[in-house]
């Protein structure tokens, strides 16, 4: 495949490995900036939780992006898939870098649940996190499997 003909799935993958790439090095200069004004000489437990997602979510994209190139599903199927994969990794750095941001837990999965100022019921983080779970994996796995069989490995 030339790159002008590049897939859509393909190609968000890798742009998203990019701009996770890239949000890790910003959230980088954030952490080292708290780790300089903080008298323990460390950056808010989630400023650095957003820091190492975004680095770990950059290179699991081109994964991403390698397995719905190989995969055998149709296009549309595989740009569901590595949709979401990428919708989650985004949601999952966005609320580290709020967390972060609002200083509010250094574990959102204490109860109860703290936004801000604000509780969030319990079946809200219980459902997110089912949802980010069943997603993932089983977007993750429809590309793996798709990728062993174009392979002939299955």
């Amino acid at each position: 495949m030339d790159m002008e003909n590049l897939n859509q799935s393909v190609a968000w993958a890798v742009v998203f490995s990019g701009i996770f790439l890239w949000v890790g090095m910003l959230t980088g200069v954030w952490k080292y900036y708290q780790i300089r004004h903080s008298e323990q000489a460390r950056a808010h437990y989630y400023v650095d939780i957003a820091h190492r997602s975004s680095l770990l979510y950059a290179p699991a994209s081109l994964i991403i992006a390698v397995l719905a190139y190989f995969s055998v599903w149709s296009e549309g199927l595989n740009f569901i898939f590595v949709l979401i994969n990428l919708f989650f990794f985004s949601f999952s750095i966005l609320s580290y870098i709020l967390h972060g941001w609002l200083k509010d837990t250094t574990n959102q999965f204490k109860q109860p649940h703290q936004m801000g100022r604000w509780h969030l019921p319990k079946w809200m983080l219980t459902s997110a996190m089912v949802l980010l779970v069943i997603g993932e994996l089983g977007a993750a796995a429809g590309l793996l499997l798709g990728t062993i069989i174009r392979l002939g490995m299955f």
